[in-house]
């Protein structure tokens, strides 16, 4: 028969222990006393301690337990656990384990106690069986148990806000396994764009949803992000609605499989995309840039022409002709629109940016093109040469200045300026040929010239020809 852990073997009435105990001694009792637990209390029926039989070691300081009551011993939470136990006592069939934590120095001992009324409630033997090794396991248990539930709910959060990002994303995405190319997770902004029913696409294949046409390039572009990240997002056609869309995929591993995380968007949309782009690098662009309308009046700039025009923002420029900031009144921009109008673009115009209320003129090289239309825009971008110019080397005086030097004074100085630096070139000329075919000979050049000798002599102190500084000497 077997009998219940929980309850005393003297309670059952089914089991003797007559046969099996004739012949036993006291000794003999207390040895196997001693063999069912690690330590052995006797106890008067007050509950006071008579006697230990325990290991010191495992028990420092149970000596000084004699003669104190059961509940001096142990801590203030198990005693209402021994008062229980004395309670039932003697003969009670509800006795049963209990733990029972010791105090000591070095920290609670658990015990598992079971008491034994003998002779007739005479004496009581308390069996204790030491905890200290289960309760560590149950520690880490409840440590492990603690760590799990805390992954678990980390995992929960970590899921709860992907699905709440993928629900409530406006971009189509598709979670799709790499191998059979079968969509496992599609987001509600996916359902929409392809028009179907919420749900409907899970399950279904990708290249299912894409026209005959374009079902080899989408296969091999899948296969292609699973080996490389530097692949090109894919145009296709959809099979029901002949719309076409762009697909861009990332691979990526989980548990051992392959998936792919598969973005879609229209043709449309990623064009305004890609404008988006542009114009905010040419908003950011060091080069000057504006735009003006039919009229030469501004409609768009950068920063960096703010920056040229002094003007704190757009709205101080919007609206007013780009004449009163690019090129000479009258002059460069007319030339400009011109060569618009013939060409539709102009390249590497030399001309001068003025600032906003200012008369400071700044030298810079502009580049413009027009757009075509009842109703044409025109776009300049500049740059500041004025460093440039500024860096360059100055020209000797001995070297003369040719005709292709004074062609591009026009649009720089005025008509009047051009024609004097042309008669000096001239002047500067002649006296040279005269110099060198008459070897030199001043008296005869200046015959030859025309020019009276005191005359010459002052014209080559202008140009600074001839070894004038030599002669005097």
């Amino acid at each position: 028969m077997v009998i219940e852990p929980e309850r005393a073997i003297a309670d059952n009435p089914a089991f003797s222990l007559s046969p099996a105990f004739d012949g036993i001694g006291p000794d003999d009792a207390l040895r196997l006393v001693l063999a069912a637990g690690d330590i052995t209390l006797s106890l008067d029926p007050d509950g006071h301690i008579l006697d230990v039989a325990a290991s010191r070691q495992d028990f420092p300081g149970c000596d000084s337990w004699i003669g104190q009551h059961f509940n001096a011993t142990v801590t203030v939470e198990s005693r209402g656990k021994i008062k229980d136990m004395l309670a039932l006592l003697p003969g009670s069939a509800g006795n049963r384990w209990r733990q029972i934590n010791h105090t000591s120095p070095a920290g609670d001992i658990p015990v598992r106690y079971l008491i034994v009324s003998l002779g007739g409630g005479k004496r009581l033997i308390a069996v204790g069986r030491d905890m200290r090794n289960a309760v560590v396991l149950q520690q880490r248990l409840l440590q492990a148990q603690q760590s799990l539930e805390r992954d678990y709910m980390r995992l929960r959060q970590i899921e709860t806000r992907y699905r709440l990002l993928f629900d409530l994303s406006t971009e189509p995405v598709l979670l799709v396994e790499a191998d059979s190319q079968r969509i496992q997770e599609a987001n509600p902004a996916a359902h929409t764009m392809l028009d179907a029913r919420p749900g409907s696409l899970v399950g279904g294949k990708l290249s299912g949803l894409v026209a005959r046409s374009s079902r080899d390039a989408l296969i091999a572009y899948l296969g292609a992000v699973l080996t490389t990240s530097e692949v090109s997002p894919l145009l296709v056609e959809l099979e029901r609605a002949r719309q076409q869309l762009t697909i861009s995929a990332t691979g990526f591993r989980q548990l051992g499989g392959r998936y792919l995380l598969v973005r879609l968007s229209s043709a449309t949309e990623r064009t305004t995309e890609g404008a988006a782009t542009l114009l905010d690098i040419v908003e950011r662009m060091p080069d000057a840039f504006v735009v003006a309308n039919s009229n030469m009046r501004i409609i768009a700039a950068n920063i960096a022409f703010l920056e040229l025009a002094r003007a704190a923002s757009l709205d101080q420029i919007r609206g007013r002709p780009l004449g009163e900031f690019v090129g000479r009144p009258g002059i460069d921009l007319d030339l400009i629109e011109g060569q618009l109008t013939k060409y539709g673009l102009a390249r590497n115009v030399s001309t001068v940016v003025r600032a906003r209320d200012s008369e400071l003129e700044e030298p810079v090289e502009l580049s413009a093109v027009r757009t075509s239309g009842d109703s044409p825009c025109y776009g300049f971008a500049i740059r500041e040469i004025g460093r440039r110019l500024r860096d360059l080397p100055p020209t000797p005086l001995d070297l003369p200045r040719s005709v292709e030097q004074l062609t591009e004074l026009v649009g720089r100085a005025s008509l009047k300026e051009i024609v004097r630096e042309s008669t000096d070139l001239i002047e500067r000329l002649c006296i040279e040929a005269a110099l060198a075919y008459t070897s030199d000979n001043r008296a005869s050049a200046a015959e030859i010239l025309g020019l009276s000798r005191q005359s010459l002599y002052s014209k080559l102190h202008r140009y600074g020809l001839g070894n004038l500084v030599g002669e005097s000497e």
